[in-house]
């Protein structure tokens, strides 16, 4: 055991001045003004065109949650390419996972790469089948999970990639913003992200029909959320017995936003990238100052952008784990143990239900993760001789 640290009091949230002064400013002029519209309208549309040119895409569609964005994407999905089966991550927020099974499809499970903590890729290659009908990743906490391998892979067996790219605003592989590579793509604009709309969030494609089919679900299947005339003409002629204002092309939801949430989001896209920056020259002083012989430092950093510190020990080690927690509740350090999305979603009540009490016995290295992980708030305020002071109170652990 390493000698005990001096009590200090770090006072570190898990997010700090995400939505600032300037942003609660822009919404109250816009509020100011004689007679606003407040639901869904042009500054919805703004923000989705100033995001779809930040990110690179043509098309998105703003929701209001993260959440929603899965959801909206797994219905879309099935509605084009029919039930089958979706491989997704044991290490993922539970709504990744839920609306693979919400829309029926029966959800194929894969261990972590520890380096990336997304997705193994290999296993992911290996339980490809006909039945696929697409890998659904997650972009954990900033670290890029993809590889050319697994693109290529998928490109040859036309299996297509949905990117959840909720916790990795602006993380890029090869240059290229994640978000860019799949079929579709899910961010999440919650308040402890990289960015925030107070909730929201984006769905995002280059393809046209799903995003004339996104708009729809949006809101209530109605196909005058089309902005396709010839998506509206078809309908019409083959219901003419319809009011064309009231014409449901599918049994879908409400998850429309509003005008205040799309206001602060566009406040808050200007300084994204700069934020962005500063997150992640902290997250390289972070690891470059932890004990490698306690905790794993070899993350894969190149093109992450991390909004949240990954603490993991190298070794199982209860008492480690016993003490560390101790100390950063001591230190007023918050913390999330488990790291994205509490760890294992195979340890889950709700899918224990469905794969049983013991398949997550089977994925060593999330499990590992599940028990000796975490997560410490990383935001652009931040003061660097903050960071190196937890590292000096964790390496004394």
């Amino acid at each position: 055991m390493g000698a005990q640290s001096v009590a200090v009091n770090l006072n570190w949230p898990l997010m700090s001045n995400n939505i600032t002064r300037d942003d609660l400013d822009t919404v109250i002029e816009f509020l100011k003004q004689d007679d606003p519209i407040l639901t869904q309208s042009k500054n919805v549309r703004a923000f989705e065109q100033e995001w779809s040119d930040w990110l690179g895409v043509t098309y998105s569609v703003f929701v209001n949650s993260g959440s929603s964005a899965n959801l909206l994407t797994m219905a879309a999905l099935k509605a084009v390419y029919g039930p089958g089966e979706i491989i997704v991550p044991t290490l993922t927020w539970v709504s990744d996972i839920a609306s693979v099974i919400q829309c029926g499809f029966k959800p194929i499970f894969v261990d972590i790469n520890p380096q990336t903590l997304g997705m193994d890729e290999e296993q992911v290659i290996q339980k490809l089948t006909s039945e696929t009908r697409a890998v659904f990743i997650t972009h954990i906490l900033g670290y890029n999970a993809l590889s050319q391998r697994l693109l290529d892979q998928l490109e040859a067996r036309g299996v297509p990639l949905i990117e959840d790219v909720c916790e990795s605003h602006g993380a890029t592989f090869k240059g290229q913003k994640l978000g860019t590579f799949g079929l579709m793509s899910n961010f999440s604009f919650y308040y402890a992200h990289h960015m925030s709309t107070i909730e929201g969030g984006m769905i995002s494609t280059n393809n046209s029909e799903l995003y004339q089919t996104l708009r729809m679900f949006r809101s209530h299947g109605m196909v005058r959320e089309a902005t396709s005339d010839e998506v509206k003409q078809t309908y019409y002629q083959n219901h003419p017995d319809l009011n064309p204002d009231f014409i449901f092309a599918f049994p879908a939801y409400n998850v429309r936003s509003t005008e205040i949430n799309a206001v602060m989001g566009r406040s808050q896209l200007k300084r994204l990238d700069q934020n962005n920056q500063l997150r992640s020259e902290n997250l390289k002083l972070f690891l470059q100052n932890l004990d490698a012989s306690k905790y794993q430092t070899d993350f894969a950093v190149e093109g992450s952008c991390n909004y949240a510190f990954t603490l993991v020990l190298q070794h199982p080690d209860d008492a480690l784990r016993d003490r560390l927690m101790a100390a950063l509740r001591q230190a007023k350090v918050e913390f999330r143990r488990g790291t994205s999305g509490g760890g294992n979603q195979l340890r889950q009540p709700y899918l224990k239900k469905i794969v049983g009490e013991t398949e997550y016995q089977h994925y060593p290295n999330v499990n590992h993760v599940h028990f000796y992980g975490f997560y410490i708030g990383n935001f652009p305020s931040l003061k660097k001789q903050k960071i190196l002071d937890l590292c000096e109170l964790l390496n004394s652990l």
